[in-house]
């Protein structure tokens, strides 16, 4: 195992100066047998950050998305018109069309409905979810395994426990949408106690996920 490089592509939450900012989410995972883009933040930014990041479209070959919102898939298409020669990672529950579509621009799909191993230490936790299905990215790092989530529709929580199921052991650090914007504070600390309870180590808290919770973290 190496250390591994996270890239944040999209976010809601300004972070670098002259990247665009928008609601939504994407990042690029590097120094594993892969490069993954994960989710593909809304239409508008994704290629015009990748540029000012100096991320070329076609040193990606996984793309892997988290969960159906336009705000994490919105990029995709434009995406592929630059580089269809991805393997996408999607949950099975996504629409038929949206399949096609994507395959129909060259790119080739795997529907992921339970756990499945993508490449050497890197993992999807399969889709979760009772409503939105979502599926979250675990890499396995020196320092422990990390875990990337996109929205976290099935609840933060849950998705770690599911993390730490799969790999059986302590997550070292969990990044992306919390879904905690419109959270209150006994919700938010509950889920800080749930964290420190379980062995998470760190927290990067991106999209959705409020500034409430960003600064009890």
């Amino acid at each position: 195992m190496q250390d591994i490089n996270i890239t944040i592509v999209c976010d809601n939450n300004p972070y670098k100066e002259g990247l665009e900012t928008g609601w939504g989410f994407s990042c690029v995972v590097t120094g594993i047998e892969r490069t993954i883009l994960f989710d593909t933040g809304p239409e508008s930014s994704l290629l015009v950050n990748m540029e000012k990041l100096e991320i070329e479209p076609q040193s990606i070959d996984t793309v892997f998305l988290s969960h159906i919102h336009p705000d994490h898939t919105g990029g995709l298409e434009s995406f592929l018109e630059k580089n269809p020669e991805v393997t996408v990672y999607m949950p099975k529950s996504f629409a038929e069309k949206f399949k096609d579509d994507v395959r129909a621009q060259g790119a080739k799909v795997v529907e992921v409905g339970q756990p499945i191993k993508i490449c050497e230490n890197v993992w999807s936790t399969g889709q979760h979810g009772k409503w939105i299905k979502e599926q979250s990215l675990i890499v396995r790092t020196d320092k422990g395994p990390v875990l990337i989530v996109g929205c976290s529709h099935p609840g933060i929580v849950n998705i770690v426990d599911a993390a730490k199921d799969l790999v059986k052991d302590d997550i070292f650090l969990v990044m992306g949408g919390f879904h905690l914007e419109w959270a209150g504070k006994c919700k938010i600390e509950k889920v800080i106690s749930v964290f420190k309870q379980s062995g998470v180590q760190y927290a990067g808290l991106c999209h959705g996920s409020g500034e409430k919770a960003r600064r009890l973290f």
